[in-house]
Protein backbone atom coordinates (compact mmCIF):
# COMPACT_ATOMS: atom_id res chain seq x y z
CA UNK A 1 0.00 0.00 0.00
CA UNK A 2 0.98 3.64 -1.07
CA UNK A 3 0.83 7.10 0.29
CA UNK A 4 1.59 9.74 -1.99
CA UNK A 5 1.25 13.14 -2.05
CA UNK A 6 0.86 13.13 -5.71
CA UNK A 7 -1.43 11.06 -8.21
CA UNK A 8 0.77 12.01 -11.50
CA UNK A 9 2.75 9.08 -11.40
CA UNK A 10 -0.19 6.69 -11.17
CA UNK A 11 -2.66 8.11 -13.44
CA UNK A 12 -5.14 10.13 -11.83
CA UNK A 13 -3.86 13.49 -12.96
CA UNK A 14 -4.60 11.41 -16.39
CA UNK A 15 -8.07 12.11 -16.08
CA UNK A 16 -7.88 15.32 -14.16
CA UNK A 17 -7.81 14.94 -10.70
CA UNK A 18 -4.68 16.94 -9.75
CA UNK A 19 -3.95 19.18 -6.51
CA UNK A 20 -4.83 16.32 -3.97
CA UNK A 21 -4.50 15.38 -0.54
CA UNK A 22 -2.84 11.85 0.48
CA UNK A 23 -4.09 9.69 -2.04
CA UNK A 24 -4.31 6.01 -0.33
CA UNK A 25 -3.05 3.76 -3.43
CA UNK A 26 -4.95 0.22 -3.06
CA UNK A 27 -4.76 0.27 1.01
CA UNK A 28 -5.28 -3.35 2.91
CA UNK A 29 -8.64 -4.03 4.97
CA UNK A 30 -7.09 -3.46 8.14
CA UNK A 31 -5.69 -0.27 7.14
CA UNK A 32 -8.80 0.78 5.97
CA UNK A 33 -10.24 -0.01 9.09
CA UNK A 34 -8.02 2.35 10.97
CA UNK A 35 -9.07 4.89 8.48
CA UNK A 36 -12.93 4.12 8.99
CA UNK A 37 -12.54 5.07 12.39
CA UNK A 38 -10.33 7.74 12.39
CA UNK A 39 -12.50 9.70 10.14
CA UNK A 40 -15.70 8.80 12.11
CA UNK A 41 -17.45 6.91 8.84
CA UNK A 42 -18.71 3.92 11.03
CA UNK A 43 -18.43 1.38 14.04
CA UNK A 44 -16.45 -1.72 14.16
CA UNK A 45 -19.30 -4.45 15.88
CA UNK A 46 -18.98 -7.32 17.75
CA UNK A 47 -16.37 -9.72 16.04
CA UNK A 48 -15.87 -7.60 13.31
CA UNK A 49 -18.08 -6.42 11.27
CA UNK A 50 -18.15 -2.67 10.12
CA UNK A 51 -21.26 -1.20 10.53
CA UNK A 52 -22.40 1.81 8.15
CA UNK A 53 -25.20 4.12 7.68
CA UNK A 54 -25.71 5.51 3.79
CA UNK A 55 -28.15 8.20 4.99
CA UNK A 56 -31.67 9.17 2.63
CA UNK A 57 -30.24 6.49 0.26
CA UNK A 58 -30.78 3.08 1.15
CA UNK A 59 -31.06 1.35 -2.26
CA UNK A 60 -29.97 2.12 -5.63
CA UNK A 61 -31.90 5.47 -7.67
CA UNK A 62 -32.84 4.44 -10.79
CA UNK A 63 -34.17 8.05 -11.25
CA UNK A 64 -30.42 9.42 -10.80
CA UNK A 65 -28.92 7.00 -13.49
CA UNK A 66 -27.93 8.26 -16.87
CA UNK A 67 -25.64 7.44 -19.44
CA UNK A 68 -23.73 9.81 -21.43
CA UNK A 69 -24.88 9.84 -25.29
CA UNK A 70 -22.19 10.01 -27.22
CA UNK A 71 -20.05 8.55 -30.28
CA UNK A 72 -19.84 5.15 -28.51
CA UNK A 73 -22.98 5.25 -26.97
CA UNK A 74 -25.46 6.58 -29.49
CA UNK A 75 -26.02 3.74 -32.06
CA UNK A 76 -25.86 0.91 -29.09
CA UNK A 77 -27.75 1.90 -26.23
CA UNK A 78 -31.81 0.80 -25.76
CA UNK A 79 -32.95 4.20 -25.00
CA UNK A 80 -35.36 4.90 -22.75
CA UNK A 81 -36.64 4.92 -19.16
CA UNK A 82 -33.85 2.97 -18.12
CA UNK A 83 -31.13 3.97 -19.99
CA UNK A 84 -31.81 7.82 -19.96
CA UNK A 85 -29.26 9.88 -22.17
CA UNK A 86 -27.25 12.48 -20.67
CA UNK A 87 -25.64 15.66 -22.39
CA UNK A 88 -22.19 14.84 -23.10
CA UNK A 89 -21.35 18.71 -22.26
CA UNK A 90 -23.37 18.58 -19.23
CA UNK A 91 -21.36 15.42 -18.26
CA UNK A 92 -18.07 17.46 -18.87
CA UNK A 93 -19.22 20.42 -16.68
CA UNK A 94 -20.23 18.22 -13.41
CA UNK A 95 -16.74 16.74 -13.88
CA UNK A 96 -15.09 19.97 -13.69
CA UNK A 97 -16.83 20.55 -10.55
CA UNK A 98 -16.14 17.29 -9.62
CA UNK A 99 -12.49 18.35 -10.40
CA UNK A 100 -12.66 21.46 -8.00
CA UNK A 101 -13.58 19.48 -5.51
CA UNK A 102 -11.41 16.76 -4.85
CA UNK A 103 -8.70 19.28 -4.81
CA UNK A 104 -6.78 19.05 -1.52
CA UNK A 105 -8.82 16.06 -0.51
CA UNK A 106 -7.92 12.77 0.87
CA UNK A 107 -8.56 9.91 -1.86
CA UNK A 108 -8.59 6.36 -1.69
CA UNK A 109 -7.96 3.64 -5.30
CA UNK A 110 -8.20 0.66 -5.57
CA UNK A 111 -6.81 -0.98 -8.56
CA UNK A 112 -9.13 -4.25 -9.67
CA UNK A 113 -10.39 -6.19 -12.18
CA UNK A 114 -14.05 -7.62 -12.90
CA UNK A 115 -13.89 -11.10 -13.97
CA UNK A 116 -12.79 -14.20 -13.04
CA UNK A 117 -11.48 -15.57 -16.47
CA UNK A 118 -7.85 -13.75 -17.31
CA UNK A 119 -8.91 -13.97 -21.03
CA UNK A 120 -12.55 -12.02 -20.40
CA UNK A 121 -11.69 -9.84 -17.07
CA UNK A 122 -11.70 -5.93 -17.36
CA UNK A 123 -9.58 -3.84 -15.35
CA UNK A 124 -10.97 -1.47 -13.40
CA UNK A 125 -10.37 1.51 -10.46
CA UNK A 126 -12.62 2.37 -8.24
CA UNK A 127 -11.75 5.95 -6.57
CA UNK A 128 -13.26 7.06 -3.43
CA UNK A 129 -13.43 9.81 -0.76
CA UNK A 130 -14.55 7.20 2.03
CA UNK A 131 -12.48 4.25 3.61
CA UNK A 132 -15.61 2.38 3.82
CA UNK A 133 -16.37 2.30 0.33
CA UNK A 134 -13.05 1.29 -0.68
CA UNK A 135 -13.42 -1.95 1.92
CA UNK A 136 -16.76 -2.16 -0.44
CA UNK A 137 -14.37 -1.99 -3.73
CA UNK A 138 -11.99 -4.81 -2.10
CA UNK A 139 -15.02 -7.17 -1.19
CA UNK A 140 -16.54 -6.91 -4.16
CA UNK A 141 -13.75 -6.65 -7.24
CA UNK A 142 -10.85 -8.76 -7.80
CA UNK A 143 -7.42 -7.13 -6.74
CA UNK A 144 -5.22 -6.60 -9.46
CA UNK A 145 -2.03 -8.04 -10.26
CA UNK A 146 -0.47 -5.42 -11.46
CA UNK A 147 -1.99 -2.37 -8.99
CA UNK A 148 -0.41 1.50 -9.47
CA UNK A 149 1.15 2.79 -12.61
CA UNK A 150 1.33 -0.91 -14.05
CA UNK A 151 -2.15 -0.98 -13.69
CA UNK A 152 -4.70 0.55 -17.02
CA UNK A 153 -8.22 0.76 -16.37
CA UNK A 154 -10.55 0.19 -18.93
CA UNK A 155 -13.23 1.66 -16.72
CA UNK A 156 -12.75 3.88 -13.67
CA UNK A 157 -15.14 5.08 -10.76
CA UNK A 158 -15.29 8.22 -8.93
CA UNK A 159 -17.17 7.73 -6.34
CA UNK A 160 -18.22 11.00 -3.72
CA UNK A 161 -21.30 10.49 -1.85
CA UNK A 162 -20.39 13.77 -0.03
CA UNK A 163 -20.48 15.92 -3.82
CA UNK A 164 -23.91 17.09 -4.48
CA UNK A 165 -25.17 17.97 -7.63
CA UNK A 166 -27.40 21.03 -8.93
CA UNK A 167 -30.04 19.39 -10.85
CA UNK A 168 -31.29 23.03 -12.44
CA UNK A 169 -27.39 23.70 -13.66
CA UNK A 170 -26.04 19.86 -14.06
CA UNK A 171 -28.77 18.61 -15.49
CA UNK A 172 -29.30 15.68 -12.98
CA UNK A 173 -33.09 14.47 -12.02
CA UNK A 174 -31.43 15.12 -8.12
CA UNK A 175 -28.32 15.90 -5.88
CA UNK A 176 -27.61 12.37 -6.52
CA UNK A 177 -26.48 11.14 -9.87
CA UNK A 178 -24.65 8.30 -11.05
CA UNK A 179 -23.74 8.85 -14.97
CA UNK A 180 -21.91 6.44 -17.37
CA UNK A 181 -19.43 7.20 -20.26
CA UNK A 182 -18.44 4.79 -22.14
CA UNK A 183 -16.93 7.07 -24.56
CA UNK A 184 -14.44 8.29 -21.66
CA UNK A 185 -15.23 4.81 -19.82
CA UNK A 186 -15.84 6.88 -16.91
CA UNK A 187 -18.11 6.57 -14.20
CA UNK A 188 -19.35 9.54 -11.41
CA UNK A 189 -21.38 8.96 -8.34
CA UNK A 190 -22.01 11.39 -6.34
CA UNK A 191 -24.97 12.57 -3.93
CA UNK A 192 -25.80 8.74 -2.06
CA UNK A 193 -23.68 6.64 -0.09
CA UNK A 194 -25.48 3.24 -1.19
CA UNK A 195 -22.59 1.39 -2.12
CA UNK A 196 -24.74 -0.63 -4.50
CA UNK A 197 -24.00 1.91 -7.41
CA UNK A 198 -20.35 1.23 -7.47
CA UNK A 199 -21.61 -2.63 -8.27
CA UNK A 200 -24.06 -1.89 -10.67
CA UNK A 201 -21.71 0.38 -12.63
CA UNK A 202 -19.51 -2.02 -13.46
CA UNK A 203 -22.02 -4.65 -14.03
CA UNK A 204 -23.62 -1.80 -16.37
CA UNK A 205 -20.08 -1.49 -18.27
CA UNK A 206 -19.55 -4.98 -18.77
CA UNK A 207 -23.18 -5.67 -20.03
CA UNK A 208 -22.30 -3.54 -22.49
CA UNK A 209 -18.49 -4.73 -23.25
CA UNK A 210 -18.83 -8.57 -23.22
CA UNK A 211 -21.51 -8.96 -25.71
CA UNK A 212 -18.69 -7.63 -28.86
CA UNK A 213 -16.86 -10.22 -27.20
CA UNK A 214 -19.02 -12.64 -27.82
CA UNK A 215 -19.19 -12.92 -23.93
CA UNK A 216 -22.94 -13.66 -22.61
CA UNK A 217 -23.61 -10.99 -19.72
CA UNK A 218 -25.70 -12.12 -17.13
CA UNK A 219 -27.42 -11.47 -13.79
CA UNK A 220 -27.58 -14.59 -12.07
CA UNK A 221 -26.17 -16.85 -9.52
CA UNK A 222 -24.17 -20.02 -10.92
CA UNK A 223 -23.25 -23.39 -8.72
CA UNK A 224 -21.40 -26.70 -9.56
CA UNK A 225 -22.42 -30.08 -8.39
CA UNK A 226 -20.30 -32.84 -7.29
CA UNK A 227 -19.63 -34.09 -10.62
CA UNK A 228 -18.80 -30.89 -11.94
CA UNK A 229 -22.11 -29.95 -13.65
CA UNK A 230 -22.44 -25.91 -13.59
CA UNK A 231 -25.82 -24.53 -13.37
CA UNK A 232 -27.31 -20.85 -13.40
CA UNK A 233 -30.24 -19.25 -11.23
CA UNK A 234 -31.89 -16.06 -12.74
CA UNK A 235 -34.28 -14.46 -11.20
CA UNK A 236 -35.52 -10.94 -9.57
CA UNK A 237 -35.73 -9.98 -5.85
CA UNK A 238 -37.59 -12.30 -3.38
CA UNK A 239 -37.79 -15.20 -6.27
CA UNK A 240 -35.17 -17.06 -4.11
CA UNK A 241 -32.16 -16.97 -6.66
CA UNK A 242 -29.65 -16.26 -3.33
CA UNK A 243 -31.53 -18.88 -1.12
CA UNK A 244 -31.52 -21.76 -3.59
CA UNK A 245 -28.09 -21.27 -5.22
CA UNK A 246 -26.63 -21.74 -2.07
CA UNK A 247 -26.67 -25.70 -1.30
CA UNK A 248 -24.25 -27.07 0.85
CA UNK A 249 -23.92 -30.28 -2.25
CA UNK A 250 -22.84 -27.71 -4.91
CA UNK A 251 -19.89 -25.25 -4.62
CA UNK A 252 -20.80 -21.65 -5.58
CA UNK A 253 -19.15 -19.69 -7.96
CA UNK A 254 -21.11 -16.56 -7.47
CA UNK A 255 -24.42 -14.96 -6.32
CA UNK A 256 -24.84 -12.11 -8.55
CA UNK A 257 -23.37 -11.21 -11.78
CA UNK A 258 -21.60 -14.05 -14.41
CA UNK A 259 -20.12 -14.13 -18.04
CA UNK A 260 -20.92 -16.99 -20.11
CA UNK A 261 -18.04 -17.19 -22.42
CA UNK A 262 -17.10 -19.38 -25.29
CA UNK A 263 -14.84 -21.64 -22.61
CA UNK A 264 -17.92 -21.69 -19.68
CA UNK A 265 -19.09 -19.72 -16.90
CA UNK A 266 -17.17 -17.09 -14.85
CA UNK A 267 -17.72 -15.04 -11.77
CA UNK A 268 -17.71 -10.99 -12.67
CA UNK A 269 -16.99 -10.63 -8.79
CA UNK A 270 -15.00 -11.46 -6.05
CA UNK A 271 -17.59 -11.07 -3.34
CA UNK A 272 -21.30 -11.08 -2.43
CA UNK A 273 -23.55 -8.34 -1.60
CA UNK A 274 -26.36 -9.83 0.26
CA UNK A 275 -29.53 -8.57 1.57
CA UNK A 276 -29.65 -9.55 5.47
CA UNK A 277 -32.81 -8.53 6.74
CA UNK A 278 -34.11 -11.34 9.33
CA UNK A 279 -31.28 -13.75 8.32
CA UNK A 280 -31.23 -16.42 10.27
CA UNK A 281 -28.40 -18.79 11.40
CA UNK A 282 -30.34 -21.96 10.57
CA UNK A 283 -31.85 -21.05 6.77
CA UNK A 284 -28.88 -19.57 5.53
CA UNK A 285 -26.15 -20.59 7.88
CA UNK A 286 -23.24 -19.35 6.15
CA UNK A 287 -24.41 -16.35 4.61
CA UNK A 288 -25.49 -15.55 8.35
CA UNK A 289 -21.71 -16.17 9.48
CA UNK A 290 -20.33 -13.62 6.85
CA UNK A 291 -22.08 -11.18 9.36
CA UNK A 292 -20.04 -11.62 12.22
CA UNK A 293 -16.22 -11.50 10.56
CA UNK A 294 -13.77 -8.86 9.87
CA UNK A 295 -13.90 -7.31 6.84
CA UNK A 296 -18.02 -7.77 6.30
CA UNK A 297 -19.41 -3.81 5.69
CA UNK A 298 -22.99 -3.84 6.73
CA UNK A 299 -24.86 -1.18 5.44
CA UNK A 300 -28.04 0.20 7.70
CA UNK A 301 -28.82 -3.02 9.75
CA UNK A 302 -29.78 -2.22 13.48
CA UNK A 303 -26.66 -1.79 15.89
CA UNK A 304 -26.34 -1.40 19.52
CA UNK A 305 -23.47 1.60 19.79
CA UNK A 306 -23.21 0.26 23.47
CA UNK A 307 -23.00 -3.33 23.28
CA UNK A 308 -21.69 -3.33 19.91
CA UNK A 309 -24.13 -5.84 18.55
CA UNK A 310 -26.06 -6.05 15.72
CA UNK A 311 -29.93 -6.83 15.30
CA UNK A 312 -30.51 -8.45 11.64
CA UNK A 313 -34.50 -8.61 12.34
CA UNK A 314 -33.70 -4.19 12.68
CA UNK A 315 -35.68 -2.82 9.75
CA UNK A 316 -36.41 0.25 11.11
CA UNK A 317 -33.61 2.17 8.35
CA UNK A 318 -34.71 -0.22 5.52
CA UNK A 319 -35.91 -3.67 4.54
CA UNK A 320 -32.70 -3.60 1.90
CA UNK A 321 -30.16 -3.83 5.11
CA UNK A 322 -26.74 -5.40 3.69
CA UNK A 323 -23.78 -7.51 4.16
CA UNK A 324 -20.53 -6.81 1.44
CA UNK A 325 -18.01 -9.55 1.69
CA UNK A 326 -15.09 -11.26 0.05
CA UNK A 327 -16.03 -14.84 -1.61
CA UNK A 328 -13.35 -15.78 1.07
CA UNK A 329 -15.76 -15.60 3.26
CA UNK A 330 -17.95 -18.86 1.98
CA UNK A 331 -16.49 -21.70 2.83
CA UNK A 332 -18.21 -23.83 0.13
CA UNK A 333 -16.96 -21.99 -2.85
CA UNK A 334 -15.92 -22.63 -6.19
CA UNK A 335 -11.50 -22.30 -6.11
CA UNK A 336 -11.28 -20.37 -9.18
CA UNK A 337 -14.91 -18.63 -9.43
CA UNK A 338 -15.27 -20.39 -12.66
CA UNK A 339 -17.63 -23.49 -14.38
CA UNK A 340 -18.23 -24.92 -17.35
CA UNK A 341 -20.97 -25.14 -19.56
CA UNK A 342 -23.96 -25.02 -17.77
CA UNK A 343 -26.16 -28.20 -17.80
CA UNK A 344 -29.09 -26.27 -16.75
CA UNK A 345 -30.46 -22.87 -16.43
CA UNK A 346 -33.14 -21.95 -14.06
CA UNK A 347 -35.47 -19.08 -14.36
CA UNK A 348 -37.32 -18.18 -11.42
CA UNK A 349 -40.18 -16.59 -10.58
CA UNK A 350 -42.45 -15.74 -7.91
CA UNK A 351 -45.86 -15.81 -9.20
CA UNK A 352 -48.22 -14.53 -6.74
CA UNK A 353 -50.99 -15.24 -9.10
CA UNK A 354 -50.63 -18.63 -8.55
CA UNK A 355 -51.50 -20.33 -11.60
CA UNK A 356 -47.61 -20.94 -13.30
CA UNK A 357 -46.93 -24.90 -12.91
CA UNK A 358 -44.37 -25.77 -10.15
CA UNK A 359 -41.68 -26.61 -12.32
CA UNK A 360 -41.75 -27.10 -16.24
CA UNK A 361 -39.20 -27.33 -19.13
CA UNK A 362 -38.75 -24.69 -21.41
CA UNK A 363 -37.70 -24.74 -25.52
CA UNK A 364 -35.20 -22.76 -26.68
CA UNK A 365 -37.56 -20.16 -28.16
CA UNK A 366 -39.82 -20.34 -24.94
CA UNK A 367 -36.10 -20.00 -22.80
CA UNK A 368 -35.65 -17.11 -24.90
CA UNK A 369 -39.51 -15.42 -24.46
CA UNK A 370 -39.75 -15.84 -21.18
CA UNK A 371 -35.91 -14.12 -20.48
CA UNK A 372 -37.08 -11.04 -22.66
CA UNK A 373 -39.85 -11.31 -20.60
CA UNK A 374 -38.25 -11.67 -16.89
CA UNK A 375 -41.46 -12.11 -14.95
CA UNK A 376 -42.58 -11.95 -11.23
CA UNK A 377 -45.16 -10.45 -9.35
CA UNK A 378 -45.23 -7.86 -6.58
CA UNK A 379 -47.21 -9.08 -3.68
CA UNK A 380 -50.61 -6.71 -2.55
CA UNK A 381 -49.68 -4.60 0.17
CA UNK A 382 -46.18 -3.60 -0.85
CA UNK A 383 -47.62 -0.39 -2.23
CA UNK A 384 -50.36 1.86 -1.15
CA UNK A 385 -53.28 0.83 -3.31
CA UNK A 386 -52.10 -2.25 -4.39
CA UNK A 387 -54.62 -4.75 -3.73
CA UNK A 388 -53.96 -7.37 -5.70
CA UNK A 389 -51.00 -9.22 -7.48
CA UNK A 390 -48.70 -7.21 -9.68
CA UNK A 391 -47.07 -8.48 -12.33
CA UNK A 392 -43.76 -7.24 -12.80
CA UNK A 393 -40.99 -7.95 -16.09
CA UNK A 394 -37.77 -6.84 -16.39
CA UNK A 395 -36.20 -7.84 -19.36
CA UNK A 396 -33.61 -10.34 -18.95
CA UNK A 397 -34.27 -10.60 -15.09
CA UNK A 398 -32.24 -7.31 -14.68
CA UNK A 399 -33.37 -4.41 -17.10
CA UNK A 400 -32.05 -1.70 -14.54
CA UNK A 401 -28.16 -2.81 -15.81
CA UNK A 402 -28.51 -4.08 -19.41
CA UNK A 403 -27.40 -0.99 -21.49
CA UNK A 404 -27.63 -2.95 -24.90
CA UNK A 405 -30.96 -3.97 -26.40
CA UNK A 406 -32.76 -7.22 -24.59
CA UNK A 407 -32.70 -8.88 -28.05
CA UNK A 408 -28.80 -8.68 -28.35
CA UNK A 409 -28.76 -10.51 -24.77
CA UNK A 410 -31.48 -12.92 -25.57
CA UNK A 411 -29.76 -14.21 -29.12
CA UNK A 412 -26.74 -14.45 -27.59
CA UNK A 413 -28.43 -17.09 -24.87
CA UNK A 414 -30.18 -18.65 -27.43
CA UNK A 415 -27.33 -19.40 -29.31
CA UNK A 416 -25.19 -20.76 -26.31
CA UNK A 417 -28.49 -23.00 -25.21
CA UNK A 418 -28.57 -24.26 -28.74
CA UNK A 419 -24.58 -24.67 -28.82
CA UNK A 420 -23.95 -26.66 -25.25
CA UNK A 421 -27.46 -28.14 -25.28
CA UNK A 422 -28.30 -26.50 -21.71
CA UNK A 423 -31.63 -27.68 -20.28
CA UNK A 424 -33.99 -24.57 -19.23
CA UNK A 425 -36.16 -24.95 -16.58
CA UNK A 426 -38.84 -22.13 -14.94
CA UNK A 427 -39.67 -22.55 -11.44
CA UNK A 428 -42.38 -20.98 -9.60
CA UNK A 429 -41.61 -20.71 -6.05
CA UNK A 430 -44.87 -18.06 -5.44
CA UNK A 431 -48.49 -19.07 -4.83
CA UNK A 432 -50.28 -22.45 -5.59
CA UNK A 433 -53.47 -22.89 -4.69
CA UNK A 434 -55.37 -19.73 -5.43
CA UNK A 435 -53.67 -16.43 -5.48
CA UNK A 436 -51.60 -14.19 -2.47
CA UNK A 437 -54.20 -13.95 -0.15
CA UNK A 438 -56.42 -16.97 -0.75
CA UNK A 439 -53.28 -19.67 -2.02
CA UNK A 440 -50.28 -20.62 -0.08
CA UNK A 441 -46.61 -20.17 -0.86
CA UNK A 442 -45.03 -23.00 -2.59
CA UNK A 443 -43.30 -25.18 0.12
CA UNK A 444 -39.92 -24.84 -0.09
CA UNK A 445 -38.98 -28.07 0.42
CA UNK A 446 -41.13 -29.19 -2.81
CA UNK A 447 -38.92 -26.83 -4.82
CA UNK A 448 -35.61 -27.24 -3.55
CA UNK A 449 -36.84 -31.34 -4.20
CA UNK A 450 -37.91 -30.40 -7.58
CA UNK A 451 -35.09 -28.47 -8.17
CA UNK A 452 -33.02 -31.29 -7.65
CA UNK A 453 -34.65 -34.04 -9.60
CA UNK A 454 -33.70 -31.41 -12.29
CA UNK A 455 -30.11 -30.28 -11.66
CA UNK A 456 -29.76 -34.31 -11.29
CA UNK A 457 -31.21 -35.67 -14.36
CA UNK A 458 -34.16 -36.98 -13.07
CA UNK A 459 -36.34 -35.06 -14.94
CA UNK A 460 -34.91 -35.34 -18.41
CA UNK A 461 -36.98 -38.00 -19.77
CA UNK A 462 -40.23 -38.30 -17.99
CA UNK A 463 -43.54 -38.12 -18.84
CA UNK A 464 -45.10 -34.46 -19.33
CA UNK A 465 -47.46 -32.80 -19.94
CA UNK A 466 -48.66 -29.76 -22.22
CA UNK A 467 -50.45 -26.49 -20.01
CA UNK A 468 -53.05 -25.75 -21.99
CA UNK A 469 -52.82 -21.88 -20.61
CA UNK A 470 -48.85 -21.36 -21.06
CA UNK A 471 -48.02 -23.94 -23.47
CA UNK A 472 -45.01 -24.88 -20.64
CA UNK A 473 -44.70 -28.54 -20.96
CA UNK A 474 -44.70 -29.67 -16.98
CA UNK A 475 -43.64 -33.33 -15.49
CA UNK A 476 -46.40 -35.53 -14.62
CA UNK A 477 -44.50 -37.19 -11.78
CA UNK A 478 -41.43 -36.10 -9.76
CA UNK A 479 -40.25 -38.41 -7.01
CA UNK A 480 -41.52 -37.10 -3.38
CA UNK A 481 -43.63 -34.39 -4.16
CA UNK A 482 -47.16 -35.04 -4.68
CA UNK A 483 -48.55 -35.28 -8.07
CA UNK A 484 -51.21 -32.42 -7.58
CA UNK A 485 -48.58 -30.29 -6.62
CA UNK A 486 -46.92 -30.35 -10.27
CA UNK A 487 -50.57 -29.36 -11.67
CA UNK A 488 -51.68 -25.72 -10.81
CA UNK A 489 -55.61 -26.03 -11.69
CA UNK A 490 -55.26 -29.37 -9.76
CA UNK A 491 -54.51 -27.19 -6.19
CA UNK A 492 -57.39 -24.59 -7.27
CA UNK A 493 -60.98 -25.04 -5.38
CA UNK A 494 -62.48 -23.14 -7.68
CA UNK A 495 -61.91 -24.26 -11.28
CA UNK A 496 -63.12 -21.44 -13.02
CA UNK A 497 -61.65 -19.13 -11.18
CA UNK A 498 -58.41 -20.59 -12.32
CA UNK A 499 -59.14 -19.92 -15.70
CA UNK A 500 -60.05 -16.14 -15.20
CA UNK A 501 -56.95 -15.87 -13.25
CA UNK A 502 -54.35 -17.88 -15.63
CA UNK A 503 -56.16 -16.01 -18.85
CA UNK A 504 -55.03 -12.78 -17.07
CA UNK A 505 -51.61 -13.43 -16.78
CA UNK A 506 -51.41 -14.94 -20.26
CA UNK A 507 -52.46 -11.65 -21.55
CA UNK A 508 -50.19 -9.49 -19.37
CA UNK A 509 -47.42 -11.47 -21.21
CA UNK A 510 -48.44 -10.93 -24.52
CA UNK A 511 -49.00 -6.82 -23.67
CA UNK A 512 -45.82 -6.96 -21.97
CA UNK A 513 -44.15 -8.42 -25.61
CA UNK A 514 -45.22 -5.94 -27.34
CA UNK A 515 -41.98 -3.90 -27.28
CA UNK A 516 -39.80 -7.11 -28.63
CA UNK A 517 -41.67 -7.80 -31.50
CA UNK A 518 -40.03 -6.15 -33.77
CA UNK A 519 -36.42 -7.31 -32.91
CA UNK A 520 -37.54 -10.76 -31.84
CA UNK A 521 -37.94 -13.77 -34.82
CA UNK A 522 -41.14 -15.53 -35.37
CA UNK A 523 -40.44 -18.37 -33.47
CA UNK A 524 -39.70 -16.67 -30.34
CA UNK A 525 -42.92 -14.32 -30.26
CA UNK A 526 -44.72 -17.50 -30.77
CA UNK A 527 -43.35 -19.35 -28.08
CA UNK A 528 -45.20 -17.61 -25.11
CA UNK A 529 -48.11 -18.26 -23.43
CA UNK A 530 -50.97 -20.31 -25.88
CA UNK A 531 -54.12 -18.04 -24.48
CA UNK A 532 -54.67 -14.75 -25.98
CA UNK A 533 -52.37 -15.66 -29.02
Amino acid sequence: METLQTADAHGLAEIGLTHLGNVYWNPTTPYLYEQVVRRREGYIAHLGPIVVRTGQHTGRSPNDRFIVDDSVSHEMVDWGATNRPFDKEKFAGLFRRIQAYVQGKDLFVQDCHAGADNDYRQPIRVITETAWHSIFARNLFRQSHEPGQHHRPRFTVVNLPNFRAYPSSDGTNSEAFIILSFEQRLVLIGGTHYAGEIKKSIFSAMNFLLPGEDVMPMHCSANIGNNGDTALFFGLSGTGKTTLSADVKRQLIGDDEHGWSPKGIFNFEGGCYAKVINLSPEAEPEIYETTRRFGTILENVGFDVDSRMVDLEDDSLTENTRAAYPLAHIPNIAPDSTGGHPNNVIFLTADAFGVLPPISKLTPSQAMYHFLSGYTAKLAGTEAGVKDPKATFSACFGAPFMALKPTVYAELLGKLLKEHGSNVWLVNTGWTGGPYGVGKRMQIKYTRTMLNAALDGDLDNVETTTDPIFGLEVPVSVPDVPDSVLNPKATWVDKDAYDKKATELANLFHENFKKFEADASDEVRKAGPIAGR
